[in-house]
């Protein structure tokens, strides 16, 4: 019996190794009971990170590592918005929790930690412009730079129920003008994803002026 457990603990260990972060179901898929996982948690192995995700205690966070958690939690989730401009280093303003786009039908997970705070975009606009980044071994879905900044322009406005969180429209203004900056996204982008969101009237001016006096 011990080395059954003591095999377990090892593939445990190895499975967290390869994944960086996981949740109690792909413990479970691997043969890995749930008292396993207690024992080593209570030993002091594993770290939980929230409900039904651990991570070994010895592993480094990066800076990004609630983006990880929360691509772990939500596997169809995209981060979004003010979490992917951040993420892009485009702007100063560092998110209070991860925002994410999920589809218009998805149900809405039920998370506590970390902090999420979910959107929800039409199919045409939520599965493009999606880049995987490898963030604590984990694959995290964000948005690129220029469409990033396409979708603040959609979320600027402040009324009505979908815009209730809006960051606004300034945050859309600082996204497009560090990105321009940076040269992170090109006008010829962010006209493409501007059009294809149906945006282009809105975004045009702003990007005619930033592109005039560069």
């Amino acid at each position: 019996m011990p080395a059954a457990k003591e095999s377990q603990q090892q593939r445990a260990v190895a499975l967290l190794k390869e994944k960086g972060m996981v949740r109690l179901s792909e413990f479970k898929e691997a043969g890995i009971t749930a008292t396993t996982v207690v024992r080593m948690k209570e030993k002091g192995l594993l770290l939980q990170l929230s409900r039904g995700l651990y991570q070994l205690s010895d592993a480094s966070f990066d800076t990004h590592h609630t983006l990880a958690e929360a691509a772990k939690l939500v596997p169809k989730g995209v981060v979004c918005l003010t979490s992917a401009l951040s993420f892009h280093e485009l702007t100063d303003t560092i998110p209070s929790r991860v925002w994410m786009a999920i589809g218009p039908k998805d149900r809405r997970p039920r998370i506590e930690t970390p902090p999420l705070q979910f959107v929800r975009f039409g199919e045409k606009v939520r599965t493009s412009g999606i880049k995987d980044h490898m963030i604590e071994g984990v694959r995290v879905r964000i948005y690129d730079p220029a469409k990033t900044v396409v979708d603040l322009f959609r979320y600027r406005r402040r009324a009505g129920k979908r815009f209730q969180k809006s960051p606004g429209l300034n945050l859309a203004l600082e996204g497009l003008r560090k990105a321009l900056r940076k040269r992170k996204a090109s006008p010829a982008e962010i006209a493409r994803y501007a059009n294809e969101a149906g945006i282009w009237k809105v975004v045009e001016p702003y990007l005619e002026a930033m592109t005039s006096n560069a």
